[in-house]
């Protein structure tokens, strides 16, 4: 799983950020229009896309989009 289609993917989930704003260390609980339909956009996403379970506590874990693909590469495959 690559970095930069993993940021790509998070991009697309938010409608109201721009793309730009997403990188590698943005910190994306802190983006405005986080909350908890975001992660479960997000959460969905992850399991379409990668075929990985990531759940709440995963979310929680994860300060960057970055750290949350470390999450999201030690998860096992569905």
């Amino acid at each position: 799983m690559e970095l930069n289609n993993f940021v790509e993917k998070m991009a697309d989930c938010f409608n109201q950020t721009e793309a730009s704003e997403i990188t590698p260390s943005t910190r994306f609980r802190e983006l405005e229009e986080w909350g908890s339909m975001m992660a479960l956009i997000v959460i969905a996403m992850i399991d379409s896309d990668f075929n990985k379970t990531v759940d709440a506590d995963d979310l929680k874990a994860a300060n960057t989009i970055e750290e949350l693909l470390t999450i999201v590469q030690n998860k096992p495959t569905n």
